[in-house]
């Protein structure tokens, strides 16, 4: 085996061009995706599921089909009279 310089240059070839704009491009996209990731860690989490009540009526006289967490009404189940 016999050893041989390779040429080397500070300005890139243009098949280096292309990977280095996409690696710019992939870096700032990541920059991006990971300052919108703190922004919604900053949202507040909903409570922990063991910390909901879930409560469904269906009874004489209640909304029909009301669906309740936490006490207070999410929706209606139409159509549904028991869970």
């Amino acid at each position: 085996m016999t050893l041989q310089d390779l040429p080397w240059s500070q300005t890139p070839q243009p098949e280096q061009r292309g990977r280095q704009a996409a690696a710019s491009l992939l870096r700032a996209l990541g920059a991006a995706l990971d300052r919108l990731a703190q922004r919604l860690v900053q949202v507040q989490a909903p409570p922990h599921p063991e910390e909901l009540r879930l409560e469904f009526h269906a009874e004489a006289g209640a909304p029909e089909g009301a669906l309740y967490v936490n006490g207070q009404l999410v929706g209606h189940l139409t159509g549904i009279t028991r869970l």
